[in-house]
């Protein structure tokens, strides 16, 4: 599906669907901290834990969960063993001030890979796979903010003393999906994805 498809595709499903909550009030946007307490920055790689111990580890990419058995996209999803850290990322922001990464602030989110027969770009975007159910996949764009763009935004956003990931894009005028992030099972490994029946996942950085 070409991306501006998919755009369209999710502002329409936004109006059909009874977990669109809108364009979210957040707080004022502060700098997202890591687990020693520095601000994130770009261009600097980090991994994303799990704040709950004990049901996975980091996040990172795979082709063993697609649902038609083809080795692109890759899917995001959480390491199976608590043991393993997933595979860093950089983060984007469509506005950075001072390299510092900001909570409620759109931005890209980029996996580091070393080696892959996928010759998609490892940007993350929204990608539509079951009913109800948006995966995280491989293949978005990185910057160019607009509607053509608009499922390859995402923000960090504060959860008490956590953080959570939300698709809520603001880098155009346009009503969207707008949710927390959580783990959903399907054909055994647990995708990073957009649904209102998983609750969001809450999350913390480790600078790689």
């Amino acid at each position: 599906m070409k991306t501006s498809q998919l755009a369209f595709s999710i502002i329409c499903f936004a109006f059909t669907t009874e977990f669109l909550i809108g364009i979210a009030s957040a707080a004022a946007p502060e700098p997202v901290l890591d687990i020693s307490g520095q601000k994130l920055r770009t261009g600097v790689k980090y991994y994303i834990l799990p704040v709950l111990r004990g049901k996975g580890g980091g996040l990172t990419l795979t082709s063993s969960g697609n649902i038609n058995n083809n080795t692109c996209p890759l899917h995001v999803v959480q390491e199976k063993l608590e043991v393993l850290k997933g595979q860093s990322v950089t983060f984007t922001p469509y506005n950075a001030k001072g390299g510092v990464i900001l909570t409620s602030t759109d931005l890209n989110i980029k996996s580091s890979l070393t080696n892959t027969t996928c010759a998609k770009a490892p940007v993350w975007k929204l990608l539509k796979e079951l009913s109800g159910v948006w995966f995280l996949a491989t293949g978005g764009v990185e910057g160019n903010p607009g509607m053509a763009t608009i499922s390859n935004w995402f923000k960090i956003e504060k959860a008490d003393k956590d953080y959570v990931f939300s698709f809520c894009p603001s880098v155009c005028k346009c009503q969207t999906l707008c949710r927390e992030l959580g783990i959903y099972d399907y054909g055994g490994d647990k995708h990073l994805s957009l649904s209102d029946q998983v609750p969001p996942f809450r999350i913390m950085f480790k600078q790689a």
